[in-house]
């Protein structure tokens, strides 16, 4: 069963909230009636022309043919009577060119007085919650608003209540709801507006549909529509009856397949009018290597973050067993607790690699290391070419990566005068020199022919879990900026899973070209710690280094 996203209990809104008072519900549907009012007059004033038009009749007779059809005396204001008046006189001059000037220009009065009422609507103050008081005075078009948090933090039920809002103060547009998975759309984001409407007062106005799944705004037939993104092309299809999509909901964002997805889904959404609203919402994954976690961190102006929890929501609105479970969790599994709760992307869902820091590291910083060690992972196309450049402080157990070479299809020579050129200075003051990958004894060579000091790795049964899980133990300091891909592949490596997503031992060997360059450098070090039985202590790293000769 799909949960409930808008973290509150569902139930009689009078008892959850003690709202619904027939004032609130008046304020509530004032623009909806408003604008039923006008489309009932522009209909009936329409019917009415037409006929005078053809009868050409005077202005006199033109009233009669009002009363026949249904327009009542209070139906008659200033603006409906002056047109009457100037559209009957044109008929009769025989000038319907002129008649119709009068009629369009009616029509777009009204469309004014119409837009002007409805944009009077507001959340109910009773219903907002207190982390989105704020960000709900700042929402503007054309701009991407991405809403993150835990359980119960009304992330959905406030998208839900501002889509509404929207809607009937912009009677041209019409809203999108998106889920990963089409069939938990009845369960979650229809449920959760169906539930707002209630809530709003408005359930008089709007027609929750099962079949289609849609809800329709009954005074202007603007529509919700529901898509899931496993069918693109029922996406693509989607044609408003008129208007345009200029409201876009992606809940659970974090289930689709990354950012190439959602901006195809956007594309063919949000298209055809000057204005539009974007909304998203999701709870972080664990893994900082979730895709919407490291989006975060791109500079993006037109991308706001919102971030909210539950503790800033009213104990009644949540209910005693939801605040229980919180509170049990975050005893027994405070990890756990601060992910679905909090909203934090605590990095424990799956990550090899939790012990890192990413940071500047200055020229000046560099100056002051002692000592340097220098890994490369040859590559084979189409993998890539990896050398990387750090230090290590023993005392401190803490590696410092500030410098990478990576490339494709690239030849030794090449990668060697590129060494040659950028790290000589290091390859000299390594104690190994540069460390390679062993399977590539031809490129050792070709290396050591060129002047440069490479040694051949030690591999064998167990090297890459003692490399990996002594990488696990030290603070490894990266300068993003230096060092982008490397940074990248150890923030994104994570442990195997098997077909029901749980995490099994061994390590990924893909997409870790970076993490083997790294291993690479630092495995005479860590082969020292070695007892002389271990699965792979073979050689010291002085029979090694007489093999070669510089």
């Amino acid at each position: 069963m799909a949960r409930n996203t808008s973290g509150l209990k569902r139930g009689n809104p009078a008892t959850q909230f003690q709202k619904g008072t027939e004032r609130q519900r008046q304020i509530a549907r004032m623009g909806g009636l408003k604008r039923a009012e006008n489309a009932r007059r522009r209909k009936n004033f329409e019917e009415v022309i037409l006929q005078v038009a053809n009868m050409k009749v005077p202005f006199e007779a033109a009233i009669e043919t009002m009363k026949k059809h249904g327009i009542a005396e209070s139906d008659r204001d200033y603006l409906t009577m002056i047109t009457l008046r100037s559209a009957t006189e044109a008929a009769l001059q025989g000038n319907a060119q002129q008649a119709q000037f009068f009629i369009e220009n009616y029509q777009k009065a009204l469309e004014h007085s119409e837009q002007a009422d409805g944009r009077n609507f507001r959340i109910p103050a009773e219903l907002l919650g207190k982390d989105f008081i704020d960000i709900n005075r700042e929402i503007k078009p054309n701009k991407t608003y991405v809403f993150k948090g835990g359980r119960g933090s009304l992330k959905s039920t406030y998208i839900s209540e501002k889509t509404i809002e929207l809607l009937i103060n912009n009677p041209k547009m019409h809203a999108c709801c998106i889920r990963k998975v089409g069939k938990t759309l009845k369960d979650s984001v229809w449920a959760q507006l169906k539930w707002s409407v209630e809530m709003m007062g408005l359930a008089d106005d709007f027609e929750c549909k099962r079949s289609p799944l849609e809800i329709v705004y009954k005074p202007t037939g603007q529509v919700i529509y529901f898509r899931g993104a496993d069918d693109p092309g029922k996406i693509k299809s989607l044609k408003p009856p008129f208007g345009y999509i200029g409201i876009l909901w992606i809940e659970e964002r974090d289930q689709l397949a990354g950012p190439n997805e959602e901006r195809n889904i956007k594309q063919s959404l949000l298209r055809g009018g000057k204005e539009t609203y974007d909304f998203a919402s999701y709870n972080p994954p664990k893994s900082k290597s979730s895709w919407v976690n490291e989006q975060e961190s791109e500079p993006n102006p037109d991308r706001i973050y919102h971030e909210s929890n539950y503790m800033n929501v009213p104990r009644d609105w949540l209910g005693e067993r939801f605040l229980d479970d919180a509170a049990h969790l975050k005893e027994i599994n405070p990890d756990a607790y601060d992910n679905e709760y909090m909203g934090i992307a605590n990095g424990n869902g799956g990550s090899v690699f939790s012990n890192i820091v990413k940071r500047e590291i200055s020229d000046e910083e560099i100056k002051g290391f002692n000592t340097f060690y220098i890994g490369v992972d040859w590559g084979n196309y189409p993998d890539p070419y990896h050398a990387v450049l750090s230090s290590y402080d023993p005392k401190t157990g803490t590696i410092y990566i500030f410098g990478e070479h990576r490339c494709i299809k690239t030849r030794n020579e090449d990668t060697g005068s590129w060494l040659l050129n950028n790290w000589n200075d290091y390859l000299k003051s390594a104690p190994y020199g540069a460390v390679c990958d062993s399977a590539e004894n031809k490129s050792i060579l070709d290396y050591n022919s060129m002047g440069i000091k490479a040694l051949a790795c030690k591999k064998g049964a167990g090297s890459v879990d003692f490399g990996i899980k002594w990488l696990q133990l030290r603070k490894i300091v990266i300068d993003p900026v230096r060092c982008p891909y490397t940074y990248m592949e150890l923030n994104k490596y994570e442990y195997p899973r098997d077909k029901d997503g749980n995490l099994i031992s061994g390590y990924v060997d893909k997409d870790n070209h970076a993490i083997d360059a790294l291993r690479y450098a630092f495995c005479f070090v860590y082969m020292t710690e070695l007892p002389r039985n271990g699965k792979y202590y073979q050689d010291s790293p002085s029979s090694v280094n007489s093999r070669y000769t510089y």
